[in-house]
């Protein structure tokens, strides 16, 4: 408590020595490593701070309370549906909710303009993010085969593998056997063993519902409570609203909204974690006098380069019951269809994970592909344990106009409501093709009867690029601001391609790695 203000921090009159935005995947793994550097932290989420065993239980519609839930607006050809699995709210972020599939970027996505002449090539390379994915493996802990068949690293994962145990899991094995093609367990953030406290998984499988055992990792229950042991300030339910810029154009703090006042926090340096889209938001917000496109933006690339995975679901009806609520939700994976073909008939690609469903999830995806309504939709429900899903995560090469932008509306803030414009390219839709092709392949091998294609997307990605040159990016390789010494980005929106794996823990690896660098920045007196 602040007897000064009567508010419940310490430090809001004092300069800190670092403002976090964003308390999901990556703002608090910047937490913790900085905490334990010593240095003084405040970390500032606009959501609450769940406690498991009091906020998660086993509803689908209940745990839709971990998505961001705030105002946004869509536009493009292929316009997203920003729902559940897109970006969360509440310390943990996305955590909370993902399925905890954690492939590691191949060394071909940092290079894909030099290899297949398509996007633009990352500043750095596989290299200077192996040893912190391999760090991040081993501290999360990460569950996975003893040889993995594809990228850069093969295994072993520190945790043994977690079996397929639901025949939903084993549909993609066996079509995949059948057709030739390589699949294994997937490597996942679900412990296989005890690790700390925390039991092995028991197959309840509401991993997208928030993990009430524990079993499945998050940086709620990981990386919060030790950048909290480590002294960092958290302050929750706080949404910041503004940048403050001095003239020297480093960055003096933040403002953020509480309870309907806004308050002040000086800082010697922002690093934001906020997403995709609100890291964008939040620069644009912060346009002023000297800088009226927002700041960290004298290149024009703010909110540019906006990326989704394409997520298309293919669904199979089998004559045996196939139980898809049963287990971990995703279990199963090939990345076989990862990198370009030596046919030219598409660059880049995808992968493919056996997907469970709860029973919502299943009928959204009926409703959705069929508008079937009534008698002919409770029959599906019927047969609900008849169905098995397979579910693509397809590359989508950058483009320029897909994008985050500002709207004349205003949000449960009173702040302006981000525009997502989206449209997927000629070759994004060579890629979907493809993928779905081979989704229902793998399944009528298996014995299904391909019955529902469902467009979707997912993983929000880009929007505020790294890249060695300062006209045509935001930050640099260390995600710092080419315009502000003292600004940095950790997230998902400095991403320059998209790749085709689920993106959580390079969005990780990078982060320790730009608070390693922001570590060494202090200690050499450049912060």
């Amino acid at each position: 408590m602040n007897h000064e203000t009567g508010l419940p921090w310490k430090n809001l009159n004092e300069e800190v020595d670092v403002v976090i935005v964003g308390a999901g995947a990556t703002g608090a793994v910047v937490a913790q490593e900085l905490g334990r550097a010593g240095l003084s932290v405040v970390l500032i989420e606009a959501g609450p701070y769940w406690e498991v065993s009091r906020d998660f239980v086993s509803d689908e519609l209940h745990m839709r309370k971990t998505a961001w839930r705030m105002k946004r607006l869509t536009a493009g050809t292929d316009a997203p549906e920003l729902g559940h699995n897109i970006s969360g709210s509440g310390v943990g972020g996305g955590t909370n909710h993902f399925t905890a599939v954690v492939p590691r970027l191949f060394p071909s996505d940092f290079r894909i303009k030099t290899i297949d002449g398509v996007g633009e090539d990352w500043p750095i390379t596989y290299e200077d993010v192996a040893p912190y994915y391999e760090q991040l493996e081993k501290e999360i802990p990460v569950s996975g085969p003893k040889h993995y068949p594809w990228g850069g690293f093969h295994g072993p994962y520190p945790y043994p593998a977690r079996e397929p145990v639901g025949a939903m899991h084993q549909v993609l094995r066996i079509g995949c056997e059948k057709l030739g093609i390589r699949s294994s367990v997937a490597p996942l953030a679900i412990l296989s063993a005890p690790f700390q406290g925390r039991p092995p998984c028991i197959n309840r499988g509401f991993c997208a519902q928030g993990c009430l055992p524990n079993s499945k990792f998050s940086t709620l229950i990981h990386h919060i409570p030790r950048a909290l042991d480590a002294g960092v300030e958290l302050r929750h339910g706080c949404m910041v609203n503004r940048l403050l810029c001095k003239p020297d154009d480093t960055i003096e703090g933040v403002t953020f909204l509480f309870n309907g006042h806004e308050y002040r926090q000086k800082a010697k340096a922002v690093i934001l974690c906020a997403s995709a889209i609100e890291t964008p938001r939040l620069l644009l917000m912060s346009a002023d006098g000297r800088h009226k496109k927002g700041l960290a933006n004298s290149s024009g690339m703010v909110g540019k380069c906006f990326m989704l995975h394409s997520g298309h679901e293919v669904v199979a009806r089998f004559p045996e019951e196939i139980l898809p609520y049963k287990g971990t939700p995703i279990l199963t994976t090939t990345q076989e269809f990862y990198e370009s073909p030596s046919d030219g008939s598409r660059v880049r690609g995808y992968s493919i994970h056996a997907h469970g469903s709860r029973p919502l999830a299943f009928m959204k995806i009926v409703t959705k592909t069929t508008k079937t309504w009534g008698r002919h939709l409770r029959e599906i429900a019927r047969d609900y344990n008849y169905f098995a899903r397979l579910t693509i995560v397809g590359e989508v090469l950058p483009q320029i106009k897909n994008s985050i932008t500002l709207s004349d509306e205003k949000d449960e803030f009173g702040l302006p409501a981000p525009i997502v414009t989206f449209s997927y390219g000629d070759n994004d839709r060579k890629v979907i093709e493809d993928g779905v092709n081979m989704c229902k392949q793998i399944l009528e091998a298996a014995g299904g009867k391909v019955e529902f294609i469902c467009p979707d997307t997912s993983h929000m990605l880009g929007g505020c690029r790294m890249g060695s040159n300062s006209s045509d990016s935001v930050v640099d390789g260390w995600g710092r601001s080419h315009d502000h010494k003292n600004l940095f980005i950790a997230d998902t929106s400095t991403w320059v391609t998209s790749g085709a794996s689920n993106p959580t823990l390079t969005a990780m690896a990078l982060a320790w790695r730009t608070a390693d660098y922001m570590v060494e920045e202090f200690r050499q007196g450049n912060l």
